[in-house]
């Protein structure tokens, strides 16, 4: 799956505080998540967080230099 910074994630299950949605800040082995309801940052292996994924929001298109 082709995830990237800034991407909106749709979870299976929701964070306690009742949110199903997360933001992408970081990717590689590990993925750094921000809940959107709280902002509580979490980081998960790829494995699990990809298994848990119900839907995946493309973020912005950013070109090669970092600019949109």
């Amino acid at each position: 799956m082709d995830v990237r910074v800034g991407d909106e994630l749709v979870m299976k299950k929701p964070h306690p505080c009742g949110s199903f949605s997360w933001k992408v800040l970081r990717v590689g082995m590990d993925f750094r998540l921000r809940c959107t309801g709280c902002g509580h940052e979490v980081m998960l292996p790829r494995s699990k967080a990809e298994k848990n994924i119900k839907k995946h929001i493309q973020g912005p298109a950013w070109g090669p230099g970092g600019e949109a």
